[in-house]
C-alpha cells in the first residue's frame, strides 16, 4: 500500500506540492480502473451505486479502487487546506474531505482481513486507515486520539522496517520520520513541555517541517515567545540599559538565542542558510517596528530633554542596537558562505570536474566587499560614535577583511599570470595580518570568531614562494605562451583545420564552429542591356496616313451635326 501511494504520489505532483495535479491522476486512475474491471456506476443516464465485497476479490485491482478513492479524497483536503489559509470557508470542505478519506481507508481495512489478502497487505492496510485518523484528529485538535493513532501507525511501520531488508525499510523509516513531529506536537499540547526542546531539534534536523505541522509549528514557537516576552522589560548593550516596549522587539530579543544556537548547530549550509534567512527577517520586522516609533515630533522632544547629556534617546538607541544584530549576522552570513567557497576552490584545485559553473576567487572578492561595507556601516550607527572599544574593534575586524579581500584578488591575478600585481598585494596581505596581530591586545576576544590571521600568514608565504617559482619559469620560457596548443586566436573550427590547438571551448556549450550569421560576400550583379540598335532604325513614312486621318475625321464630324450621311 504504502510503496503503491508514495510511487504515484513522487510522479504526479506532489514532488512539488500540486495536490490538484494528483487528485487529477486519481480521478483518471480510477476510471480506468472501473472500465477495466467493467464495475462501472451505472450509466450516463442513471447512477447505480456498487461496493466492493470480499466475494468479489478475485483481481487485487479491486483494492486498488478503494485505495485511489481514499487517496482523492485526502490529496483534495490537502489542496483545500493550502487554499483555506486565504479563504477560511474551505476548512469545514476540509475536514468534509479528510473524513471521507478515513471511510475509505476502514472500507480497505476491512477488505483486508480478507483470507485472501497477505499479512504484509494487512499490516499496511491497518497503518494507512491509523494515518488518515491521526489527520482529521489532528485538524479537530483532538490532540490525544491523533496522539494514540499516529502511535500506532508508527508502530506498526517500525514492525515493517525490522521485517524486510534495508531497501525495503527505507520507506517505511521515512514515514516514520514524517509522523514524529506530528506525535510531538500532540504530546506539547496534552501537557509535555519536554516535547518542545524535541520538536526544535527536529525542525533544525529536517532544514524545516511540512505537512501540517509546518505552520502549527511556527505558531507554537511565536506563542510561547510571546508568553516570555511579557515578562521582559529592558535589554543592556554596551553598558547602557534600554526598556523595551514593543512586543515584536521582545519576541524577537527572546528568541535570538535561540536562533543563534540553531545556526550553530545546523548540519549544511542548505540549512544554515535558510535559518539566517529567517533571523534576517525577523530582524528587519523588528527594526521596522521601531521606525514607526521613531516619528519626528517624538524624536525631537525625546533628543531635546537628553540633549545636555550628549546621549541619543532610548528608541534611537534600541534601533541602533537592532542594526547592529542586522549587520552583525549579515557578515556571519557572508563568511560562511566565503567558507563554502573557499572549500569548494581547494577541491576543485584537487580534482577538476566539468559540469555546473566552479567557484571563482572573484566570488570571495564580492563576499568581502559586502563584508566590508556592512562594517563601515556599523561604525556610523548613531550612539555609538564616542565608544572607543567599539571603533577600534571594528577597526581590527576590517583589517582582517580587507587582508582576506587582498588575498583573493592576488589569487585573481595570479590565474591570468600577473605576476608583479600579485606579489604586491600578497605583501599588502601581510601588513593587514601584522596590524591585527599588533593591534589586538585586548580585544583578543573579540576577534576568536574571526578568521585566524596567523593561518593566512602561513599561507600566503607559501604562496609567495610558488609564484616567483612560477614567475622564473615563465621568464624562461617566453615561447610557452605561444604554443600552438594554448593561443586562441579567436577563429572558429571551420578556419583552422590545418592547425593543431587544444581548445577546451569544443566540449563546452559554447562552442565556435563556424562563424553565424556568415558574412557578406560580393556577387555579380544583374547584367544591364541596352538597345544601341535603335538608332540606326528607319521607320516608313507615315504622312499621307495622318493626313488622310484628320481629314475624314474633320469631314465626319460636319456631316454628323447636320445630319448628312455619307
Amino acid at each position: 500500500v504504502l510503496q503503491i501511494v508514495k510511487e504515484s504520489q513522487q510522479q504526479h505532483g506532489l514532488r512539488h506540492g500540486d495536490f490538484q495535479r494528483y487528485r487529477g491522476y486519481c480521478s483518471r486512475r480510477l476510471r480506468r480502473l472501473r472500465k477495466t474491471l467493467n464495475f462501472k456506476m451505472g450509466n450516463r443516464h442513471k447512477f447505480t451505486g456498487k461496493k466492493v465485497t470480499e466475494e468479489i476479490l478475485s483481481d487485487n485491482r479491486y483494492l486498488l479502487l478503494i485505495l485511489m478513492d481514499a487517496e482523492r479524497a485526502w490529496s483534495y483536503a490537502m489542496q483545500l487546506k493550502q487554499e483555506a489559509n486565504t479563504e477560511p470557508r474551505k476548512r469545514f470542505h476540509l475536514l468534509s474531505r479528510l473524513r471521507k478519506a478515513v471511510k475509505h481507508a476502514e472500507e480497505l481495512e476491512r477488505l483486508c482481513e480478507s483470507n485472501r489478502v497477505d499479512a504484509k497487505t494487512k499490516l499496511e492496510a491497518q497503518a494507512y486507515m491509523a494515518y488518515l485518523t491521526g489527520m482529521l484528529r489532528f485538524e479537530h485538535q483532538e490532540w490525544k486520539a491523533a496522539m494514540e493513532a499516529f502511535n500506532k501507525c508508527k508502530t506498526i511501520y517500525e514492525k515493517l522496517a525490522n521485517a524486510f531488508t534495508e531497501e525495503q525499510a527505507v520507506l517505511y523509516n521515512q514515514r516514520v520520520e514524517e509522523i514524529s513531529p506530528n506525535i510531538r506536537y500532540c504530546a506539547y499540547n496534552i501537557g509535555d513541555e519536554s516535547a518542545m526542546n524535541e520538536l526544535m531539534q527536529m525542525r533544525l534536523r529536517s532544514g524545516g517541517t511540512e505537512g501540517l505541522l509546518a505552520e502549527k509549528l511556527e505558531a507554537l514557537i511565536t506563542q510561547t515567545r510571546a508568553k516570555q516576552a511579557a515578562t521582559m522589560s529592558e535589554v543592556e548593550w554596551r553598558g547602557r540599559t534600554v526598556p523595551v516596549k514593543i512586543d515584536k522587539v521582545r519576541i524577537f530579543l527572546l528568541g535570538l538565542a535561540d536562533n543563534e544556537a540553531a545556526i550553530a548547530q545546523a548540519e549544511n549550509e542548505e540549512t544554515k542558510e535558510r535559518l539566517f534567512e529567517s533571523l534576517l527577517s525577523e530582524c528587519r520586522d523588528a527594526i521596522q517596528a521601531v521606525r514607526e516609533e521613531l516619528k519626528p515630533d517624538q524624536k525631537q522632544r525625546e533628543h531635546s530633554l537628553e540633549n545636555d547629556s550628549g546621549k541619543v534617546s532610548n528608541i534611537q538607541y534600541l534601533h541602533s542596537y537592532l542594526t547592529y544584530i542586522k549587520l552583525s549576522t549579515a557578515i556571519k552570513r557572508n563568511e560562511s558562505m566565503a567558507k563554502s567557497l573557499q572549500k569548494a576552490l581547494l577541491q576543485q584545485q584537487r580534482s577538476d570536474e566539468d559540469g555546473k559553473r566552479s567557484p571563482r576567487p572573484q566570488d570571495l572578492i564580492r563576499l568581502y566587499d559586502i563584508i566590508l561595507q556592512n562594517l563601515v556601516e556599523l561604525t556610523q550607527l548613531p550612539g555609538l560614535e564616542e565608544d572607543k572599544n567599539f571603533q577600534k574593534e571594528i577597526g581590527l575586524k576590517t583589517l582582517v577583511y580587507k587582508a582576506y579581500r587582498c588575498f583573493f584578488i592576488a589569487q585573481s591575478y595570479v590565474l591570468v599570470k600577473k605576476w608583479s600585481e600579485a606579489l604586491v598585494l600578497y605583501e599588502r596581505v601581510l601588513k593587514y595580518a601584522r596590524e591585527v596581530q599588533s593591534g589586538a591586545g585586548a580585544h583578543r576576544n573579540s576577534l576568536k570568531e574571526l578568521p585566524d590571521v596567523q593561518d593566512l600568514i602561513t599561507q600566503v608565504n607559501a604562496e609567495k614562494y610558488s609564484l616567483q617559482a612560477a614567475a622564473i619559469l615563465d621568464a624562461n620560457d617566453p615561447h610557452e605562451t605561444e604554443s600552438p596548443s594554448q593561443v586562441k586566436d579567436g577563429k572558429p573550427l571551420s578556419e583552422r583545420f590545418e592547425t593543431f590547438c587544444l581548445d577546451p571551448s569544443l566540449v563546452s556549450k559554447q562552442v565556435s564552429l563556424v562563424h553565424f550569421p556568415p558574412g557578406f560576400q560580393p556577387i555579380p550583379c544583374k547584367p544591364l542591356f541596352f538597345d544601341l540598335a535603335l538608332n540606326h532604325v528607319a521607320f516608313p513614312p507615315l504622312e499621307d496616313k495622318v493626313e488622310q486621318k484628320a481629314k475624314s475625321g474633320l469631314t465626319g464630324y460636319i456631316k454628323g451635326i447636320f445630319g448628312f450621311k455619307s
